[in-house]
C-alpha cells in the first residue's frame, strides 16, 4: 500500500512540475510579438513564424492576435510556401471581412497565385486564379493604392493566358487540325485583342480557313466523282 502511495505521490509531483514548466514557457503575448516582429524585420521568417502562431494559438482573444493572423500569412509569402500563404489570407479574410487591410489580403492572395504562373506550355490554373483576385480588387477597392498596383498585373495574367491559347493554336495548327487551332486563334482575337498576339492570331486564323475551305472544296469533289460511279 505504502509502494502504490509514493508512486501515486510521485507521479503528481511531476505533473505539477510538468506543468509548471509549461507555464513557464508560455510568453506573454506582448513578448511574443516582439520576438516575432524583430525577427520578421531580419527576415529570419521561420522563426517569426513560430513565434505569431504562438502568439495566435495561445493568445486568441488578445488584441494582437488579429495582427499575428496576417502576420503569419505575410512569413508564409516571404518563405515562398504560396498555398499556405493563400490558406493564412483567405482565413484572414474570412475571420475579419471589414478590416482595413482587406484590399491588401486580397492582393496578396493575387499575387501569391501570381507568382506560380509557369510557362504558357504549362497549366493556366495560377494565372486565372491571379485574375479573379485582381479583378475583384479592382471591382470592390478602385481607389486603394494597391488596385492600381494589380491593374497592371491583370495585363501579365492576360497575356499568360492568351499565351497558352496561342501556343494550344500553333499545336493543332502544326498537327493539321485546323478546326481546332481556328477556334483557339479567334479566342485570342476576341478575349485577349490588346496583349500583343491580335495580328498573328489575325493570320492564322486566315491560314486557318483557306486550310478548311479547301479541304471542304476537295471533299465535295470526291463525293462528286463517287456520285459518278
Amino acid at each position: 500500500m505504502k509502494c502504490i502511495l509514493s508512486v501515486l505521490l510521485a507521479l503528481t509531483v511531476i505533473a505539477s512540475g510538468c506543468a509548471w514548466n509549461q507555464q513557464q514557457e508560455e510568453k506573454p503575448a506582448d513578448v511574443l510579438l516582439e520576438e516575432g516582429t524583430a525577427a520578421f524585420e531580419k527576415e529570419d521568417y521561420s522563426e517569426a513564424l513560430k513565434a505569431f502562431e504562438q502568439l495566435r494559438d495561445w493568445y486568441p482573444f488578445s488584441k494582437f492576435a488579429i495582427l499575428a493572423e496576417l502576420k503569419i500569412a505575410e512569413s508564409y509569402f516571404h518563405l515562398e510556401q504560396y498555398s499556405d500563404a493563400v490558406f493564412a489570407y483567405e482565413e484572414f479574410e474570412q475571420l475579419h471581412p471589414r478590416n482595413e487591410a482587406i484590399p491588401y489580403v486580397i492582393y496578396q492572395i493575387g499575387l501569391c497565385h501570381f507568382k506560380q504562373m509557369d510557362t504558357v506550355d504549362r497549366d493556366q490554373t495560377p494565372a486565372q486564379k491571379s485574375l479573379e483576385a485582381f479583378n475583384r480588387l479592382v471591382a470592390e477597392f478602385p481607389e486603394n493604392p494597391h488596385a492600381k498596383i494589380a491593374q497592371r498585373l491583370i495585363a501579365e495574367c492576360l497575356k499568360h493566358i492568351a499565351g497558352h491559347d496561342f501556343y494550344v493554336g500553333i499545336f493543332y495548327y502544326k498537327s493539321k487540325h485546323y478546326q481546332a487551332a481556328l477556334e483557339r486563334f479567334k479566342a485570342v482575337v476576341t478575349l485577349y485583342p490588346d496583349v500583343g498576339l491580335h495580328q498573328q492570331a489575325l493570320t492564322y486564323i486566315a491560314n486557318c480557313e483557306a486550310f478548311i475551305h479547301q479541304k471542304e472544296g476537295d471533299d465535295r469533289k470526291q463525293s462528286d466523282v463517287a456520285g459518278t460511279y
